[in-house]
């Protein structure tokens, strides 16, 4: 009967389970279409959440599509492209890495630098999201037997590097917290145009935010001729963006 449909399937749509369901009865495996559900369920609440469902399983089941990953909530779909992060969306202008499931793209870093981890008294690297070996060929994987006077020098390097990433990160939320209040004082009116310091803002936030991977680039990276190079380049830019 229509009411038992209508139970049936509003219930499947607030738990979310309404994707590929199939007929109440238990022999039967018919899926009700989008058209059948619009005529059953009354609620345009229940609709509309059903409408989203249908919006989050086909994004999900295309490989070329993904959600915006601002950590502030967007609600924007993106197309990826084939290096690895794309354009700024253009909603929220949060610029996304496809690659893996850290959420914001990480340049100069690579994706394997935000999932390697390393034991600073060993120097066994594991992955920190599975927690697995990050060299399966590695044999003494938890053998912590190093000196520690090796164990306190990474330590020390690990503690150089992790306060310089945080302290271009808090710099970075300065540049975005000044742009927005920038932004609010040039929509009132008789207020001269403020876009060469909007524009500003938006270079200072992109310079630091290269500033505090390039640190964690840095960290892992052990080719100590390419090193220097980088560091030159990374020490340029940071005096650059002080000035610015």
């Amino acid at each position: 009967s229509q009411p038992c449909w209508s139970e049936y399937l509003t219930t499947r749509i607030e738990q979310n389970m309404v994707v590929n369901c199939t007929c109440p009865i238990s022999e039967c495996r018919a899926q009700p279409t989008t058209a059948f559900i619009c005529s059953i369920v009354s609620s345009e609440e229940i609709i509309a959440k059903y409408e989203k469902a249908l919006l989050r399983g086909y994004v999900e089941c295309c490989s070329n599509l993904t959600w915006c990953t601002n950590p502030q909530g967007c609600d924007q779909i993106l197309l990826k492209d084939g290096f690895g992060y794309g354009a700024a969306c253009s909603k929220c202008s949060w610029i996304s890495c496809f690659n893996c499931n850290f959420p914001e793209a990480h340049y100069p870093a690579s994706c394997s630098h935000m999932s390697h981890m390393t034991c600073a008294k060993c120097n066994h690297g594991f992955c920190w999201r599975c927690l697995k070996p990050w060299r399966p060929t590695h044999k003494d994987y938890y053998n912590c037997s190093a000196m520690v006077s090796k164990a306190a020098w990474q330590e020390k390097r690990f503690q150089d590097y992790n306060e310089r990433c945080t302290f271009h990160h808090h710099a970075r939320e300065f540049a975005v917290t000044l742009r927005n209040r920038v932004s609010s004082i040039s929509e009132m009116p008789k207020i001269r145009t403020l876009t060469f310091v909007l524009d500003a803002c938006k270079v200072l936030e992109q310079a630091r935010k290269v500033l505090a991977y390039s640190c964690v680039y840095s960290y892992y990276n052990q080719d100590t001729e390419s090193m220097d190079i980088v560091e030159q380049q990374t020490e340029s830019l940071e005096l650059h963006t002080n000035a610015l």
